[in-house]
């Protein structure tokens, strides 16, 4: 007589992650490369726009420091609105990639700003990482390409 066969299938209770309502989505744009080079993150809560800002990088500035740029100005902001757990967005795989561990920072034109980034995710509870394709990060990019636009301006004013 053969054994009778148990149901080998053992059930575990589902895991529970914590929902994160804040969602801060950044971009960094870059007129030649190096070049004109703007930042831009806004912060969602629940899918509603709270916080949207810009920040114009420099006149000889690269894409990768603009997109770190954009990065920090958003978790800054983060930071001042007491945000605890916050879902960071970005399309550049390389700062997100940087940011979770994955990829080593080892560029010395980038090693302060990854580090000034790090410092600043010590102060979430809890902060994941996403990259995100371009289409999906369109209002990070418009604030980013508003910063420069805006130099632009008060450069064509002063002239």
């Amino acid at each position: 007589m053969l054994p009778k066969i148990q149901n080998a299938i053992k059930k575990t209770a589902p895991k529970i992650y914590p929902e994160i309502g804040f969602i801060m989505n950044f971009d960094g744009c870059c007129k030649g490369n190096p070049g004109l080079a703007g930042a831009g993150a806004v912060i969602y809560y629940n899918n509603d726009e709270i916080w949207t800002g810009t920040f114009f990088v420099g006149e000889n500035a690269t894409n990768n420091h603009s997109e770190y740029a954009g990065l920090i100005l958003g978790m800054q902001q983060a930071v001042e609105l007491d945000v605890k757990s916050l879902l960071v967005r970005g399309d550049s795989q390389l700062i997100i990639n940087h940011m979770t561990g994955e990829y080593k920072c080892r560029s010395p034109n980038l090693i302060e700003l990854y580090d000034k980034a790090k410092e600043l995710e010590g102060k979430f509870d809890i902060i994941k990482y996403e990259h995100v394709l371009r289409n999906l990060n369109k209002r990070a990019d418009e604030l980013s390409n508003i910063a420069v636009d805006n130099y632009l301006l008060t450069q064509k004013i002063r002239n």
